[in-house]
């Protein structure tokens, strides 16, 4: 079954962030993560609203994982620490 990567951020230093972004869809598109949403128009109806949504698709939530603790994107994620607040989640799809 597919994973998604669901991220919810509120970018604090967009400079960093941006270093960050593009270290991390490089991580990721390199462990078959594919991007569905990123940034995009979106409603909050509970919790807390960050203005940043991402989602990408990965493979399969191993893969998502593995990602995550890859060398490649534990350093893009030096950039988005202390420039953003952030929520992650993976999630296995039904399909």
């Amino acid at each position: 079954m597919s994973a998604l990567w669901i991220s919810h951020v509120t970018v604090t230093d967009e400079e960093a962030y941006g270093k960050y972004a593009a270290l991390a869809s490089e991580a990721i598109a390199a462990h078959g993560g594919v991007f569905i949403a990123r940034g995009a128009r979106f409603v909050q109806l509970e919790g807390r609203e960050r203005p940043r949504n991402v989602v990408a698709r990965f493979p399969d939530i191993e893969t998502a994982e593995k990602c995550y603790h890859s060398e490649e994107y534990q350093q893009a994620l030096n950039y988005a620490r202390g420039a953003s607040e952030r929520e992650l989640v993976i999630v296995e799809t039904s399909e």
